[in-house]
Order: structure tokens, then sequence, then C-alpha cells
């Protein structure tokens, strides 16, 4: 693969296809990013083929088509937000993929980045009236997709018909123990107490009821690597019903944990598939698991 452009413009590079193959292996090539900031560059329409923007990443390319990639643009938006960075945004819907370690949105102290807080002020460099909602959360340590609204009427399209929205959410944990069923589902009934702790109940006890599947990825003698698919999204659901089957998320010390690896919560939500409330087409967004995962769990 070689740069094709004498002079390429400070905010681009422009690259000629020398074999036939699908745009997301050709700029994963290209650019010397992580797969999810190509992933990132691409959703935001910073690519182009042949003069045309493209956020398609299975999009076929021929010998001699020219790529136009706008990697100091989408650099200098991700350097910009702190703990986060953009997977895909248009005029309804931002989707981030967020790090460990920062809140979704403020709680008490209202100074604290979170989530929102950098996707504020992010939109309102555009337009000052500009505003985004959240539509789900994830907790302050667990990393990965999570999707906002950039109007209320979004927000409330996508809440009010969540089950209808939301086609798949899929998380992956590093767990405690060595897992012995390849695969599993959990059902149970969970009540938060006074204190903010989760409960699960195997009967209905008034709770809202949860639904878990889980699939065993690797495990070691110590750690379990497992994918995770909710058929409910309630509170905690994923931690709670992971101390239940006895083995705990780990950094999860509230619920059950005595190991910390990674110096983290093993948690991550790797992936997101929406119908869209205004396009009603189906959006999959995927976002890597940190290595360290796969390492603990080998």
């Amino acid at each position: 693969m070689r740069n094709n452009s004498k002079q390429p413009t400070p905010q681009a590079a422009v690259y000629t296809v020398q074999k036939e193959q699908t745009l997301l292996p050709f700029l994963l090539q290209a650019v010397p990013k992580s797969r999810n900031a190509v992933k990132g560059i691409l959703s935001r329409g910073q690519v182009s083929v042949n003069g045309v923007p493209t956020t398609q990443h299975d999009r076929s390319l021929k010998v001699g088509d020219r790529v136009e990639i706008m990697t100091n643009q989408a650099a200098k938006i991700d350097s910009e937000l702190t703990g986060l960075s953009i997977m895909y945004e248009d005029d309804a819907i931002i989707v981030i993929d967020k790090e460990a370690g920062l809140l979704s949105m403020a709680a008490k102290d209202k100074k604290e980045v979170t989530a929102f807080s950098e996707l504020s002020s992010y939109v309102r460099k555009a337009n000052r009236s500009n505003r985004v909602f959240i539509v789900h959360r994830l907790d302050r340590e667990t990393s990965g997709v999570m999707l906002f609204a950039k109007t209320e009427e979004v927000k409330k399209l996508l809440q009010d018909n969540w089950e209808e929205s939301v086609q798949e959410r899929g998380y992956v944990a590093l767990v405690e123990g060595k897992v012995r069923n390849e695969t599993g589902e959990i059902i149970s009934w969970l009540k938060e107490t006074r204190t903010f702790k989760v409960y699960s109940n195997p009967t209905d006890n008034g709770g809202q009821k949860a639904i878990t599947r889980y699939k065993l990825l690797q495990a070691s003698a110590q750690f379990s690597l497992l994918e995770l698919r909710l058929e409910t999204g309630r509170k905690n659901q994923i931690r709670v019903h992971m101390e239940e089957i006895g083995h705990p998320v780990v950094g999860d010390k509230k619920y059950g944990a005595s190991t910390n690896p990674i110096k983290r919560l093993g948690l991550h939500a790797v992936k997101l598939t929406i119908i869209h409330p205004l396009t009603m087409e189906q959006h999959t967004f995927i976002s890597d698991p940190p290595t360290s995962f796969y390492k603990k769990s080998k």
C-alpha cells in the first residue's frame, strides 16, 4: 500500500488500493491506530472512496480505487474528549466508547468530568443550544459502548420502545474461578436496598425480573472469560448474577470479588445493536475488550 498523493491536504491522506478487499481491513493497515479508533474514523464519515464519503465497513474496494482518510480531524476530535471516543454520530444519536473510570453522568459532584459533560461540551461547539441526553448508563468502572440521544424526542423514542429499539446488548466479563459450564442462563428478581446494593432472589419477591445468558470463551485455573447477553437491563444485573453463580466479576469487591489483577472492574460493554429511532435501520456497534481480559484467563 502506498500514498498516491504528492501533496495531500493537511487534514487528509489519500491512498490507492493495490488489491481487492473490503474497506475496514484496508483502513486497519493504513491507519496506525487501534481497531476502535479506526472504526470511529469510519463511523464519523471521515472516509471517502473515489470522492464519495462512506461509513460502510464492508464496502468492497477495487484495484485503483482512491481512499481518502481524514485522520487529523479524527485525532483532533478525540484529543478534545476525556475518557471516551466517538464511534458514531448523526443528527439523532451519538454512540461512544467509554473508558473505565468515567462516570456516565454526575451524581453528587456536578463539576466532575463525565461522559455526559464531555459530550455536552462537544456538541455545543457547533451550536450553543445543542444538547445530549442519557439513554442508558454504564457503571463508572465498566467500559465500552454507550448510547446518547441528541434530542429529547429521540431519547423518549428509544426509552419508551427499549425492548424493540435494542436488539442486542453484549458484554464480556472476566470473572473469578474456573466456570465449568460452557453455557448458562441466570433468571432472578432484583431489588435494591437503601444502601444502594442490589440483591437477587430466585423467586418473584416484587423486584425486577432479570435474565442473563452466558457463554464461556476461555478459562485458566484462576479466572474465566465470559460472553454475556442481557435479555433485561437491570441495574448491576451482570455483577449480581455473577456473584450468584459463585464467579464474581474481578475487581468487584461490592459483589463478592476478592481479587483485582487488572486494577479495574472486569466488565466491558462489547456490543450494542439498535434499530435507529428515525431511519429504522439496524446498526451494530462493537468495542473490542481490553487485552488484559484475555491475558488473565489464558
